[in-house]
C-alpha cells in the first residue's frame, strides 16, 4: 500500500501508532466475538426446534402406527402446527390445518423406519423458513412418511436486526477502545512531553533537570535517566571548561615570557647577546612543544582513536625503553621475561618514560624498574628514594596540570600532564595507574591484562 509523505506509519506519533494498532485487535476480536456468539446463538436455537421437534415427530408417528389417520391432524405442539402424514410416493394422507395448501412431501426421507432427517427449508404462503423433522414410519397397511415443521418466524424476522446489533456493536466496542487507548496513551505520554520540553529549554550555560514524575514507571525511571546523564554532561562540561582554562593559563605563560624577551631585545638590538636570547627563546618553544604534544596526546585518547596494538613482553620492553637515555640517577632493573601483554608500544613507552622522569626528578640515590606477573595481570612498578607522596595528594597528582610545590622547585619546564596522560593510556589498554604505599620514596604501580594466562603457548 501506498502512502502521500507524512501518512507513512513512520511519520505517526506514537500515540498513533498504539492507539490504530489497538484499535486493529480491538476490532479483530470483537469481530470474532460476535461472530462466534451469532453461530452459537443460532446452534442452540436450532438444537432446541430439534429436540422439540423429534419430540413431535415420535409422538406423531405413535399416532400413526396405532391409527393410520386421514384427514386432519391435532396438534399438540403449538409450534409444530405443520404436520403431514404421506406415503412413499407422495400421496398425501393426512395433514394438520395450518399445513391446508401446503406440501412439505418434497423433503427426502430417511431408508429406514425409526430414522429422521431435519431440514431448514421455504413453504409456499409461510412467510418464515421452516424447521421440518421428517421420519419413516412403519404400519400395518405399509410405510408412511410423516413430517413435523414449525415456522422459526421469530428467529427469521429478527436475524437482520440480530446481525446488525452485533454489527453495531462493534463499530460501537471499537470507537470506545480507540478514544480509551487514545487518552491512556495521550495521558502515560504527558511526562515525556513536559520533559521534551524542558529538555528544549536547557543550554550550556546552566544547570537543568527534567521533571521525574511521582509514579513509579518506565517514564519515571527515563526522567532519572535523563537526569544522570545531564549531570554528567555538566561534570563533563565543568572538566572541560576547566581543562580549556588551565590549557589557556599554560600556553600564555611561556607565550608571553617568549615575546617579552624578544620585545625587550629588540629594543636595544645592538646591547644584546643574541645568542642568549635565542636560547631562551628556544627553551620556551620547547615548553610550548611539549605542552602541544602532550595536549595532542590527550585529544587523541579521548577521542577514542584506535591505536595499532602487537603482542610484545612488558618485562624486555621496559628494559629496552629504561636504557634508552642515561639519567640523573642509577635505575635499577628487576623484570622477567615471559609477561606478555597486546599494547600500543608507543603509547606504553610514554608511560614508562613519564613513570621514569618522575622518579628521576624526586629520587635521591636511585629508582626501580620491577616487572612481574600478578594473577592474570602484568604489573609495571617504578619506585624512587625520594621524599615519596603525601598521602592526601595521591588523587591529585593525576588531575592535568596540577603540579605539586616540590616538582616546581625540581623542575620548572614541567606542563603537568605527565601522570594524567600515563593514567589514561592504562585506562585505554584495560589497566590501571596508582599510587601504591612504600617504605621509601614513590611507587606507582601499572596493570594491564596479560596476553595470554601464564604459560599458555602463545597464538
Amino acid at each position: 500500500m501506498k502512502f502521500r509523505d507524512g501518512w507513512t506509519p513512520s511519520h505517526w506519533s506514537a500515540r498513533a501508532r498504539v492507539t490504530v494498532i489497538a484499535t486493529l485487535v480491538v476490532a479483530l476480536l470483537l469481530s470474532i466475538g460476535v461472530t462466534a456468539f451469532y453461530f452459537m446463538l443460532r446452534r442452540t436455537v436450532q438444537g432446541q426446534l430439534h429436540d422439540r421437534g423429534l419430540i413431535v415427530a415420535e409422538d406423531l408417528a405413535e399416532y400413526v402406527r396405532a391409527k393410520d389417520p386421514r384427514g386432519p391432524l391435532p396438534i399438540r405442539d403449538p409450534d409444530f402446527s405443520l404436520l403431514q402424514v404421506v406415503t412413499p410416493r407422495g400421496a398425501q394422507l393426512a395433514a394438520s390445518d395450518a399445513l391446508h395448501g401446503h406440501d412439505l412431501s418434497g423433503l427426502a426421507p430417511p431408508a429406514r423406519p425409526g430414522d429422521h432427517r431435519t431440514y431448514i427449508t421455504e413453504v409456499s404462503g409461510v412467510p418464515a423458513d421452516v424447521y421440518v423433522v421428517v421420519e419413516r414410519v412403519g404400519t400395518p397397511d405399509g410405510p408412511r412418511i410423516v413430517y413435523a415443521g414449525a415456522p422459526i418466524s421469530l428467529y427469521s424476522m429478527s436475524q437482520g436486526y440480530f446481525i446488525g446489533g452485533l454489527a453495531a456493536a462493534v463499530v460501537l466496542g471499537t470507537a470506545l477502545a480507540s478514544s480509551i487507548v487514545a487518552a491512556a496513551v495521550r495521558r502515560a505520554l504527558r511526562p515525556v512531553r513536559v520533559m521534551s520540553g524542558e529538555l528544549a529549554q536547557i543550554t550550556g550555560g546552566g544547570e537543568g533537570r527534567v521533571t521525574v514524575p511521582a509514579q513509579h514507571d518506565e517514564v519515571s525511571e527515563l526522567a532519572q535517566s535523563v537526569n544522570l546523564t545531564l549531570f554528567r554532561l555538566e561534570e563533563v562540561l565543568d572538566r572541560q571548561r576547566a581543562f580549556v582554562a588551565d590549557v589557556s593559563h599554560e600556553l600564555r605563560s611561556p607565550i608571553t615570557g617568549l615575546c617579552a624577551q624578544l620585545e625587550v631585545a629588540l629594543q636595544a638590538p645592538e646591547d644584546e647577546d643574541w645568542p642568549a636570547v635565542a636560547r631562551a627563546a628556544l627553551a620556551d618553544a620547547d615548553r610550548l612543544h611539549g605542552i602541544v604534544s602532550d595536549l595532542l596526546i590527550l585529544a587523541r585518547l579521548g577521542s577514542g582513536v584506535r591505536s595499532e596494538k602487537r603482542r610484545v613482553d612488558l618485562g624486555e620492553f621496559a628494559r629496552e625503553v629504561a636504557g634508552r637515555r642515561p639519567r640523573r640517577v642509577p635505575v635499577e632493573i628487576d623484570v622477567r621475561g615471559g609477561v606478555p601483554v597486546r599494547v600500543a608500544p608507543e603509547q606504553i613507552a610514554r608511560v614508562l618514560t613519564n613513570l621514569l622522569d618522575n622518579a628521576e626528578r624526586h629520587a635521591r640515590s636511585w629508582v626501580r624498574v620491577t616487572v612481574a606477573v600478578d594473577g592474570d595481570e602484568a604489573m609495571l612498578e617504578v619506585l624512587d628514594d625520594g621524599t615519596g607522596i603525601a598521602r592526601e595528594d595521591w588523587g591529585r597528582v593525576f588531575h592535568r596540570f596540577l603540579r605539586l610545590e616540590e616538582g616546581r622547585r625540581r623542575d620548572r619546564g614541567g606542563t603537568g600532564l605527565g601522570l594524567p596522560i600515563s593514567r589514561d593510556i592504562a585506562s585505554a589498554h584495560g589497566g590501571t595507574l596508582v599510587i601504591a604505599p612504600s617504605d621509601a620514596g614513590a611507587r606507582l604501580v601499572m596493570r594491564l591484562p596479560l596476553d595470554s594466562p601464564p604459560g599458555a603457548t602463545p597464538a
